[in-house]
């Protein structure tokens, strides 16, 4: 996920991220996340992971990476500094400051590191400052909480505006998709909505895709 020139015009048509369920089963995705990548223009794929141990995770990792990275999208891990360079990861999203300045300290240059769970405009500044390669606005927290929609497409719409670090919007529905590339996201990231039925897997990535194909059409 490169930096965008501040301003640029034309502005690069918004992409699409996709955000696992937290997953126990890597062999068990694999259908549906082979037929996610095919279906539509994948940027990154953000991989989390339910608990397991170490080299459990690990094997996860490669497996989905083993998926994802041939495909030429970037494979980024929920947390997890540790395990990254020896899974083969791109890239790391970390959530909040405190996390994210560990993990850029630890991995960069060679690894991406983004973050999210970014309560303030304050925060994402600092993040901006201290070298985030993008941020994420809108993804639900731990207990599932996320902030209203229009507070979202507002923090999108102003960084966009300002900033030159891409930034990631959290589609929590269908519908979201649109408005965010709209706004001004640089990637718009599809959540666990996604996953619910396989059989509409390919038809809901194709469906966003064309949302923004919509939008940057218009812009």
């Amino acid at each position: 996920m490169a930096a965008r020139p501040k301003q640029a015009d034309p502005r690069p048509a918004p992409r699409l991220t996709l955000v696992t369920p937290r997953l126990a089963d890597a062999a068990a995705f694999a259908a549906p996340l082979s037929v996610a990548l095919e279906a539509g223009d994948i940027a990154a794929v953000l991989v989390r992971l339910a608990s397991a141990d170490e080299r459990t995770l690990i094997n996860r990792i490669k497996a989905i990476a083993a998926m994802v990275q041939p495909m030429g999208a970037a494979l980024i891990i929920d947390g997890h500094v540790d395990l990254i360079v020896r899974a083969g990861g791109d890239g790391i999203q970390v959530s909040g400051l405190t996390n994210f300045t560990e993990a850029h300290e630890r991995l960069k240059p060679d690894r991406i590191v983004g973050v999210g769970g970014l309560a303030s405009r304050h925060d994402a500044m600092v993040a901006a400052e201290q070298g985030a390669d993008y941020v994420m606005f809108g993804e639900p927290d731990e207990a599932g909480a996320r902030p209203g929609f229009a507070a979202i497409e507002e923090r999108v719409a102003w960084w966009a505006e300002v900033f030159e670090i891409p930034c990631v919007g959290y589609a929590g529905s269908p519908a979201e998709a649109a408005p965010l590339a709209a706004a001004g996201a640089d990637f718009v990231a599809l959540g666990d909505w996604l996953w619910r039925d396989e059989a509409a897997v390919a038809r809901r990535v194709g469906e966003a895709a064309a949302c923004l194909r919509q939008v940057e059409a218009i812009a």
